[in-house]
């Protein structure tokens, strides 16, 4: 598609509400411009309408007017996790580039459905991680890349929330029912629970500090409160070679990360050959070891710059230079990010350590 002046956005599906960001992005963005907005129920569009000034004929309750009416270049969608494959097969005829955000996909069947749908259109697809974009995790990929700490070995992730339906600004609110939880997608087996939602991004951000590196075997356990349909924790361990990484993803930290960290703090700690780094998510420093700082080094970190300051922005940048998308938002991390996740869920599910899944 060649270069254009303005880049045409919809955003299709809204039940993920990190569309409300996404399209904040493509709003400020000066080489794109919302054509249509869908979902199914207006209540949930109200907040992007009102920021991004989108006119009443732009917004739509039907996803086909949508797509047919305005005749995107690209679309943003959020569809619940166990969606996401429809949704991309819908999309995709219409000849458009799509930027969904995470996870990739519920399992790694529907990922490859993902992959096969915008092969056929012949089209882009790129999947956001949100800490991708945090500038603690780009300045220690940095390091990583530049050898300040020698040969990467070992990744270990912490992270997670409160719980998806939960309070997150305050403590002393109604604990979340357990009927409250299951009427929620966040909690269906298709799609739900804390490893599907974070365990991805730990394994995808590993895969791109790993460069591309996949793990040999994945052990992983899971639990939860009695009733719940989905897991609320998850302890998955990744053999690279002779050293082992560790994920673990929590529903149900004392704080949230946005508000306050909670402990463990959410974010990672990398370890080299030559030293180590803790770069945790919304710090404006991480902390750096090497063997001439042995005590340790705090470190601003790096701002980003155009175009990798945001999804979009980069996603726009892709699409106009013919450059292929890298990193953690590549369809190659993600796949390999998904083999982690799918042989962690079977893991977790037949208690023994499995092989990575092809």
């Amino acid at each position: 598609m060649p270069t254009r002046k303005k880049w045409r956005i919809a955003g299709i599906n809204f039940d993920f509400r990190h569309m409300d960001h996404l399209l904040a992005c493509a709003h400020d963005a000066r080489n794109a411009e919302i054509v249509g907005i869908s979902h199914h129920d207006p209540k949930e569009m109200q907040d992007v309408i009102k920021r991004c000034a989108i006119p009443v004929e732009r917004v739509f309750t039907d996803w086909r007017k949508c797509m047919e009416q305005t005749k995107p270049d690209v679309v943003i969608t959020c569809p619940a996790s166990g969606a996401h494959a429809d949704w991309v097969e819908r999309i995709a005829p219409y000849g458009v580039h799509v930027l969904v955000e995470k996870p990739f996909a519920a399992n790694l069947a529907q990922a490859d459905r993902m992959i096969a749908a915008m092969k056929k259109a012949k089209r882009q697809l790129a999947i956001n991680w949100p800490l991708a974009w945090y500038p603690p995790h780009l300045t220690a990929h940095r390091l990583i890349r530049e050898g300040v700490i020698g040969e990467l070995q070992e990744v270990h992730f912490y992270d997670g929330n409160r719980g998806p339906i939960s309070n997150h600004n305050d403590l002393h609110a109604p604990a979340v029912t357990l009927q409250q939880k299951k009427a929620s997608w966040f909690y269906d087996r298709n799609g739900g629970g804390s490893l599907i939602d974070y365990l991805g991004y730990g394994v995808t951000l590993g895969t791109w500090f790993f460069d591309g590196k996949k793990p040999t075997e994945i052990t992983a356990v899971a639990g939860g409160a009695k009733g719940v349909p989905v897991d609320e924790q998850s302890v998955t361990i990744a053999r690279y070679g002779d050293w082992l990484s560790t994920f673990q993803t929590r529903w149900g930290t004392f704080t949230s990360p946005w508000v306050n960290q909670p402990q463990p703090k959410c974010g990672f700690v990398l370890k080299g050959t030559e030293g180590t780094i803790a770069n945790y998510d919304y710090e404006p420093t991480i902390r750096l070891q090497t063997r001439k700082h042995p005590e340790g080094k705090i470190i601003k970190v790096d701002q980003p710059k155009k175009p990798r300051q945001n999804p979009v922005q980069y996603f726009l940048h892709c699409l106009e230079t013919g450059e292929a998308v890298t990193g953690p938002l590549s369809v190659k991390f993600c796949r390999i990010g998904q083999q982690i996740v799918d042989t962690a869920a079977l893991s977790a599910k037949t208690k023994l350590p499995q092989k990575l899944l092809k």
